[in-house]
């Protein structure tokens, strides 16, 4: 079995703002179908989803609409997000209300938490995280999510041969992130040069990649396959 790390340094900074009327109202009335509280013990991920099937987890979902969007596009997968922040899982638990789509579970809790307790060894087809906090100061680089202790994580929870997507629109953190996984003897790099591949037609556009477009930001996607 992989050794598990304890990871004390959080890869996030609450600055929430309040949660809308609408928001609010989501998490009442759909968490109870669609919401993973957090405990310190396994989930069995068939279990919550009613079924047995490929199940994609993302970490950090934002406001939620691409993995909404993903999971639209196939009903057949089960998708299970991981967001800290309400008012994003607030915003996710409305649209899955108003489109009835049934194969989405949230987390609203740290991730790192979230990997370490409840998810089990070799249970997750795929692994996506897409724009996470660049901490781009370099006196905070510490704080980014991608290091090796996660990737450890990552790797015990993938099942053979599973996939780790990640996207970035800061050019910095997307060296880190290809170095990290480049040196790691968990994962092989899926691109034809070892380097970055083209987005991928089934990730959606978030709302920060069109941000940082709008600021003129490169993106890079990164594809790893379990060893």
């Amino acid at each position: 079995m992989i050794q598990k790390h304890i990871r004390t340094i959080h890869s996030f900074v609450k600055r929430e703002g309040r949660l809308t009327t609408g928001q609010q109202q989501a998490i009442d009335t759909q968490w109870s179908e669609f919401g993973v509280d957090y405990s310190a013990e396994q989930i069995n991920i068939n279990e919550i989803f009613k079924r047995d099937a490929i199940t994609i987890l993302e970490i950090g979902f934002g406001n939620g609409e691409s993995l909404w969007q993903m999971a639209q596009a196939c009903p057949e997968k089960n998708y299970f997000g991981i967001e800290v922040h309400r008012p994003g899982v607030g915003h996710l638990l409305r649209l899955v209300e108003s489109s009835n789509c049934k194969n989405i579970r949230v987390s609203n809790h740290d991730a790192i938490d979230v990997l370490q307790k409840q998810i089990a060894d070799s249970s997750i087809d795929r692994v996506q995280l897409f724009f996470p906090d660049p901490w781009h100061k370099k006196k905070h680089n510490k704080r980014r999510i991608v290091q090796e202790n996660f990737l450890i994580e990552v790797a015990r929870i993938l099942k053979p041969n599973g996939i780790f997507h990640l996207a970035t629109d800061w050019e910095h953190y997307a060296k880190q992130m290809l170095s990290t996984l480049n040196a790691s003897e968990l994962f092989n790099n899926l691109s034809a040069d070892n380097a970055y591949i083209e987005k991928p037609v089934e990730r959606p556009t978030t709302k920060f990649e069109k941000r940082g477009q709008k600021l003129g930001h490169g993106v890079w996607d990164l594809l790893f396959q379990k060893k």
